[in-house]
């Protein structure tokens, strides 16, 4: 059986060695997986923002993949435990500190266990190499580490609302993304920051250059945008900030 494609979603940033130590850990033990670098820029230890984001980016990944996810500011302590959920034919991995939450929500049929098998190695501070990848690298080939079942609220905050009225991540151009699924905002619907309200746009040459608007972003979800510009700095955004829906005046 082919080994299952492996993808990385992490707060570790590209630079430093830490995803390359990931990657050498599951090259050593599942040398023919594929292993897709999915995202690497989640907002540092912005659990709940990693939640959304995550829950969005989920349903494309590869059939039968197994998904190592890891923003763990609770790292080696009792804050949290190693957990892997089963969803459909897909695997996450990764900290059951209310990562996986959103994708919980999004999903049913959810099965979730604390890994309880540990390597000879294991680091404090790392264990997305020294516990994380390797379980990832033995259900890519087919195995189960040891783990004991658990209910679905060890992993996830079940409190957490299904949308998030936040900004969740800024990109390179300065758009604001948010946890808001656009299809939950009606059409007669405009996005409010503060006292400014937002129109909606199908594309950036809706609107003139340096005209700031929401859109259904790639994800789904509803980003706050300026043709040409930056959203985060016209309107002093940051992960965090509050957004809301208001009905349209025109």
């Amino acid at each position: 059986m082919p080994s299952r494609p492996i993808v990385l979603f992490t707060d570790f940033g590209y630079e430093g060695p830490y995803v390359g130590q990931m990657k050498s850990v599951l090259n050593h033990l599942a040398p023919d997986a594929p292993i897709i670098d999915l995202m690497h820029d989640v907002p540092h230890h912005r659990v709940q923002a990693g939640s959304y984001l995550l829950g969005a980016l989920f349903e494309d990944c590869p059939p039968n993949s197994v998904v190592v996810a890891v923003v763990d500011p609770g790292v080696g302590s009792d804050q949290r435990e190693p957990v892997m959920l089963k969803v459909a034919d897909k695997w996450i991995v990764g900290p059951g500190n209310g990562l996986f939450s959103n994708v919980v929500h999004r999903t049913t049929g959810v099965e979730a266990s604390v890994i309880t098998w540990r390597p000879e190695r294991l680091s404090a501070s790392f264990h997305g190499r020294d516990i994380f990848a390797p379980v990832a690298a033995q259900i890519s080939c087919g195995q189960l580490p040891a783990n004991q079942a658990c209910d679905v609220s060890t992993v996830a905050n079940l409190d957490w609302p299904l949308d998030l009225s936040e900004v969740i991540y800024i990109d390179a151009f300065g758009n604001a993304m948010t946890g808001l699924r656009a299809t939950t905002i009606s059409g007669d619907e405009d996005i409010r920051i503060g006292d400014v309200t937002l129109a909606r746009a199908s594309t950036f040459a809706d609107v003139s250059p340096g005209v700031a608007m929401w859109y259904e972003d790639s994800l789904g979800l509803a980003e706050i945008a300026v043709n040409q510009g930056r959203a985060d700095q016209k309107f002093m955004l940051s992960i965090g900030s509050s957004v809301s829906t208001a009905k349209s005046k025109a």
